[in-house]
């Protein structure tokens, strides 16, 4: 198996140096050894997050399939928690199957650490998905942040204090406090040249106990230092901690003591400063650059300053930037965006706001099947700004026409919260375009009991409307629908009239949907002339059009059409053209089966290794993805599997299948399109760990392996652990399978 080169996950890379905790370091580790899921639990701003992120970043070597982290921060939507974590996990909801059944799937047989950060708002809805993937996945552990406990079974709670405070010590000792060593790395870091000396050392101690020893706190108040001394930071804060204490001098409450020092960062910006923060707070989660000019740049903010103003933002710890593809984007820490908020003026940003992500989501709808990548690449790290407004427009017109435009996206990226959205927010009587995209993403899912009702009354809509481009577009797709229901002579009927609609229309996209079903219900029913030919106009329409996905399905029904017609060489031409179309787009359903088109074209040319591990390579992204096999790609890819378990026999066939089965997505993809060479997966075993993989295999335990060579039984632990590991496998049974056969050992083996 290709080997990847650094362990899996989307642990993100740490911005500022990791200071102290040592103490809740040890203890966490020591929590996940004795359970599975330790929480912890502290008030905002105190650190949570830097240190479950710490914690994974250290432990991620000891899970075979990584460290993930699954953010919550954003999401106000209880039911999307699941979609959350598959996002995080770079799965796909682009099939038929619930979003939790993928997930659960997926984690089933994984050995991983999970990271499900700020729970607090959604505690029963967090508290129920974690429950659930621990039943279901016994090699996964979880570290959960939140501001209460979860109460889940299991749970380990790990309370996480504030740093601890200075006392009056000397300089030297004094260095080595948390709070003030966080202080001293952030000053450094903004000034270029603090120095924590005996001249300020009292100060920085005192600042560091007025602010209870909260990190968020300690590093607003370190940015400052570019302007101010120590002693002139604490002059400033302690007014304003004894205004608020009313003159006593009674502590505060820390959620308040993490407030004021908000509010004094808040107060130091300059009025445009102050504005455009207050006005970010409307942004539900991530935002570029473009997103704040055109809601947030007007009147005293003008948009020829957005880059400046956001920058000193940035500087200032108030805004946070995160990396993305294409471009900068930016969010604000929760509690940030808590105190912006309240300083907001009515001055219709609201409004602003949401007639932004209308238009922008308007143009998607309109622009979005022909220029794909793009919009693609807009919306991912949009899209909690999306389903924001969803939300905010449950109650008008607007919800259900936004949900309408984003069908290209539920279609490739989020088919069953598409269903969702489009069946919570539709009314009694919709617009044609609604009804054909909840009939298309039924269509998607296979379910032709829902498809055919929608999609009629989707087409007696477009008749009363007298719009002809979409009724078109129903008329094919109800012609796929009535099809999969096994209604042959309805779905001859309805795609004869959108065939004669489509002939009098310059329409690329109804044209393109009538290729689409003749296509399809040619190759259910075995017309394979009438399927190549159907596919081949598709592609070409497509092609011209900048129609990517359309172009990847017509040429993988092409290459179906083909394959089944004996003509192996044109299937493969059609299956090569279509993957790096479809890994373009990302695709996953489309990837999943042209791996088994790739895998059942080298059964037809006799290379039956190479076949299986595609075709386990396939079934592994179809159950990741949850796709089906259809009726038209089935017979080819049956023919296959037995062709290559005919040549290698059963050992080697599973061997290789599994080879397949082991390999990530990318790895797969590579070796259809030849950019690699066929797995062999014994390559990184040393000549150690084959004599121990021999003993395995025959029956002998860890200490009599290590008596047999002369090695502690823990050093023999050690390297059936690096086995496994190395091999992609979970038990010894499977160990001694791949010794026992001869080709999966490969060159240098020491077997006969």
């Amino acid at each position: 198996m290709a080997t990847r080169s650094r362990r899996p996950g989307n642990l993100p890379a740490e911005a500022t140096s990791f200071v102290g905790r040592r103490r809740e370091l040890a203890e966490a580790r020591k929590k996940l050894t004795d359970g599975r899921l330790v929480s912890l639990v502290g008030p905002g701003g105190v650190g949570k997050t830097r240190l479950a992120v710490r914690l994974a970043t250290e432990l991620v070597r000891g899970f075979r399939d990584g460290a993930w982290l699954v953010e919550l921060g954003k999401l106000r939507d209880p039911a999307l928690v699941t979609h959350a974590a598959m996002a995080a996990l770079d799965l796909r909801d682009q099939a038929a199957a619930e979003p939790r059944e993928l997930l659960l799937r997926h984690l089933r047989d994984a050995e991983l650490l999970l990271v499900v950060d700020n729970c607090e708002h959604l505690l029963d809805a967090a508290a129920g998905l974690i429950g659930e993937v621990l039943r279901a996945a016994p090699a996964v552990r979880v570290i959960a942040t939140s501001q209460a406990p979860l109460r889940a079974v299991g749970e380990h709670v790990l309370p996480v204090p504030p740093l601890a405070l200075p006392a009056d010590d000397p300089l030297e000792r004094l260095r080595e406090n948390e709070a003030v060593r966080l202080f001293v790395e952030r000053a450094v870091a903004a000034s270029g040249d603090f120095e924590l000396t005996d001249a300020n050392r009292t100060a920085v101690a005192d600042l560091c106990r007025r602010l209870d020893g909260l990190p968020l706190a300690i590093e607003l108040a370190a940015v400052r230092t570019r302007a101010l001394a120590p002693a002139q930071i604490l002059d400033r804060l302690h007014d304003r901690f004894a205004l608020l204490a009313n003159g006593t001098r009674a502590a505060l409450p820390r959620h308040e003591t993490l407030r004021t020092t908000v509010e004094w960062s808040y107060d130091q910006l300059t009025a445009a400063e102050q504005t455009l923060l207050s006005r970010l707070s409307v942004f539900a989660g991530r935002f570029t650059l473009d997103d704040v000019e055109a809601v947030c740049c007007f009147g005293e903010v003008p948009a020829e300053q957005s880059v400046e103003l956001v920058s000193s933002l940035v500087d200032k710890s108030l805004v946070q930037r995160e990396p993305a593809a294409g471009s900068a984007v930016y969010r604000l820490h929760e509690t940030m965006r808590e105190y912006a908020g309240s300083t907001r003026s009515p001055d219709g940003l609201e409004h602003r706001w949401a007639d932004h992500y209308l238009q922008r989501c308007a143009r998607f709808g309109a622009e979005g099947r022909y220029r794909l990548v793009e919009w693609l690449t807009w919306i991912e790290p949009e899209i909690d700004n999306v389903r924001a407004l969803l939300r905010a427009s449950s109650d008008d017109g607007r919800g259900v026409a936004l949900a309408t435009s984003l069908i290209w996206y539920w279609v490739t990226r989020a088919t069953t919260e598409g269903v969702r959205w489009l069946d919570e927010l539709a009314p009694a009587v919709a617009s044609p375009w609604t009804y054909f995209a909840r009939g298309f993403l039924a269509v998607l899912q296979s379910d032709p009991v829902v498809a055919v009702p929608v999609l009629e009354r989707g087409i007696l809509a477009a008749r009363a409307a007298g719009q002809p481009d979409v009724l078109c577009q129903l008329l094919a797709m109800a012609a796929i629908a009535a099809h999969m229901a096994g209604d042959r002579p309805a779905a001859v009927r309805l795609l004869d009239e959108a065939a004669a609609l489509s002939a009098g229309r310059d329409d690329v996209g109804a044209a393109l949907m009538v290729h689409q079903a003749r296509t399809l219900n040619a190759l259910g029913d075995g017309d394979l002339e009438t399927a190549r030919a159907a596919a081949a106009d598709g592609a070409r329409l497509s092609r011209r059009a900048g129609d990517l996905y359309s172009l990847t399905w017509m040429l993988l029904n092409q290459g179906f059409a083909a394959l089944r017609s004996g003509d192996a060489g044109e299937a493969e031409r059609r299956f090569v053209e279509a993957l790096p179309i479809a890994r373009r787009i990302d695709d996953r359903v489309a990837q999943c089966y042209l791996l088994g088109g790739l895998g059942a074209c080298a059964a037809s040319v006799r290379d039956p290794r190479r076949a299986a591990q595609l075709l386990g390579a396939m079934d592994g992204l179809r159950v990741e993805v949850g796709a089906i096999v259809n009726s038209a790609m089935a017979p080819a890819l049956s023919s296959a599997t037995e062709s290559a378990l005919a040549a290698l026999g059963p050992a080697r066939f599973e061997s290789s299948l599994r080879e397949g089965l082991r390999m990530s997505r990318a790895d797969a993809l590579r070796l259809a399109l030849r950019e690699v060479a066929a797995p062999t997966p014994n390559g990184p075993l040393t000549q150690r760990e084959k004599d121990i993989a021999r003993l395995v295999a025959e029956g002998l335990s860890n200490k009599d392996v290590g008596a047999r060579l002369f090695i502690s039984e823990r050093t023999v632990e050690s390297h059936v652990r690096n086995i496994l590991n190395k091999l992609g496998f979970r038990s010894r049974t499977q160990i001694a399978s791949w010794a026992a056969v001869p080709e999966s050992r490969g060159a240098g083996s020491p077997y006969p």
